[in-house]
């Protein structure tokens, strides 16, 4: 089994990037305009959130404020109706639930984003946050689908984003068109490996057919006998580590970014070059999808 550990040298993945996959969903896209936004925002800790988590907390509002204030944001209101009957009288229940979504997709971050860490009367941690990246307006272009990280299970019930030191990791997809698949996982050092296509896949490209369940990572689920299984450990023994998985799809073949590594090990790039590799990307496919999902591996002892 290969570990991901914060060296890239080996098959080791640190992960995590906890809670949830915000603005870089499934089944959203990049039409040919990509545009440079700013944004901020500042966060108020209540005590349960590390500085690294807040910072991290504090700069995704930042990004939704810069994709609202450039795309806009729709509210969606459903109304659910309940009957029952109570005292020999019948009741009709009404609950409302509005949310509020922006419409823009963020594709990158342009430089570092800025802090400024303070703390309140408590002692808890105020962190405000200024960003810049590129985004662009949401498309229905791009083909749907569903994808998780599994923690342990090779299962979608073991959907997961929480880790622990030693957990194992996979991959579940389902999607909606035949096409191409890419993985990476970006880690806390701005560095990006590549986990799919397998290191052992000299093709370099992994072909999906449209609704078929795939597990990926899991020798167990392996359809094609003719590639060798990489299997993910992920390790964080010292502190928690935030990592981002991103999961890239088009039906039309395309050219993966250029990276180094050592022999057997995983392909790797800098954050930076991978922002630029994705925007080329989706700015010349609009019917390619990325969903991101962050998740985030803690030590045993916590």
């Amino acid at each position: 089994m290969k570990s991901l550990k914060g060296n890239i040298l080996t098959h080791i993945v640190r992960a995590a990037f906890a809670a949830a996959a915000l603005v870089l969903a499934a089944g959203t896209s990049f039409a040919a305009k990509v545009v440079t936004v700013k944004g901020e925002s500042t966060y108020y800790d209540d005590g349960t959130h590390s500085r690294i988590e807040c910072m991290r907390l504090a700069a995704e509002q930042a990004r939704i404020d810069a994709l609202a204030k450039e795309f806009g944001t729709t509210v969606a209101q459903d109304i659910v109706q309940t009957d029952r009957i109570s005292g020999n009288r019948e009741h009709n229940d009404f609950l409302s639930l509005s949310t509020t979504e922006v419409r823009g997709v963020w594709i990158g971050d342009i430089g570092e984003p800025e802090y400024e860490i303070s703390n309140d009367a408590e002692g808890n941690f105020v962190v405000s946050c200024r960003i810049k990246g590129s985004a662009s307006p949401i498309s229905n272009e791009a083909s749907e689908f569903q994808s998780s990280v599994l923690r342990n299970t090779p299962d979608i019930v073991g959907a997961d984003n929480h880790f622990r030191d030693g957990d194992t990791m996979y991959l579940y997809y389902n999607g909606s068109d035949n096409g191409y698949l890419s993985v990476f996982l970006e880690d806390e050092q701005n560095n990006v490996m590549q986990l799919l296509p397998y290191t052992s896949d000299s093709d370099g490209r992994l072909e999906v057919r449209k609704n078929k369940e795939y597990i990926f990572f899991s020798p167990k689920h392996n359809q094609d006998k003719s590639v060798a299984v990489d299997e993910l450990t992920l390790t964080a023994p010292e502190r928690t580590e935030y990592n981002r998985v991103y999961v890239v799809f088009s039906p039309s073949e395309f050219a993966r970014p250029v990276m180094t590594g050592e022999p057997g090990g995983l392909p790797v790039m800098r954050s930076s070059d991978f922002t630029k590799w994705l925007t080329k990307a989706r700015r010349n496919d609009s019917k390619m999808g990325v969903k991101t999902m962050n998740i985030e591996i803690s030590p045993r002892n916590i």
